[in-house]
């Protein structure tokens, strides 16, 4: 059940709580993005839960919601370039320090004044202490915020511009993940520039992989 009792506590300790997760981590295609937000206990929209329980409709309600009322809110955007240079693992982590340090930039002050609260289980250190929290995005509303804005604003990347640019693919019906008809596709014409050339060995029997993949 999602509630606001994990920032409560950093709030009773002084601290203001900075919820952060991913989206796109497991795609063939299209950037990883992070989002990071700090929610307002006053000013909480009804309704947030993890971006994957929503349907899309109410998940584009819930982020214009949460944009307008977050004391701040910030998003990170790594390409699939990139991805392939360092593995996603490292790439979601440049994603999520992106997100915090513009989420930073807005709120000032020390990082001692604030404290990471990371879906999953493994975090790149930053200046702000953080903890991780595996499955947070269904516990902690901090956590649940940032899924519906970094899901919301990869979407929009996926169906108004990656769909456009690449209507072969129908980046639109999938964004970017290995349904059937994604890996049709590209049996039959092959990877365009916004592919993640380590994510389709199995897919185009590619045999050259860049190092870390897996992760």
């Amino acid at each position: 059940m999602i509630s606001f009792d994990v920032e409560s506590e950093l709030l009773g300790r002084g601290l203001w709580a900075i919820g952060l997760d991913e989206a796109g981590r497991g795609a063939l295609a299209g950037p990883v993005v992070a989002a990071a937000v700090v929610l307002h206990p006053q000013a909480i929209p009804a309704g947030i839960d993890d971006s994957k329980r929503l349907p899309a409709e109410r998940r584009a309600e819930l982020a214009e919601a949460i944009r307008s009322s977050a004391v701040a809110w910030a998003v990170g955007v790594v390409e699939a370039e990139r991805i392939d240079a360092v593995n996603i693992l490292q790439a979601t982590f440049d994603a999520m320090h992106e997100a915090i340090d513009q989420c930073h930039q807005q709120l000032g002050g020390s990082p001692e004044s604030y404290h990471l609260l990371v879906d999953g289980n493994r975090f790149r250190r930053h200046a702000i202490g953080h903890t991780t929290i595996v499955a947070g995005d269904a516990s902690v509303v901090s956590i649940a915020a940032a899924s519906i804005l970094a899901k919301t604003h990869r979407d929009k990347i996926m169906t108004e511009v990656l769909a456009r640019q690449f209507p072969a693919y129908g980046f639109d019906r999938h964004k970017g993940y290995g349904t059937a008809f994604h890996r049709e596709a590209l049996r039959a014409g092959g990877p365009c520039a916004e592919h993640r050339r380590s994510f389709l060995g199995k897919i185009l029997d590619v045999k050259e992989h860049v190092p870390g993949n897996r992760q």
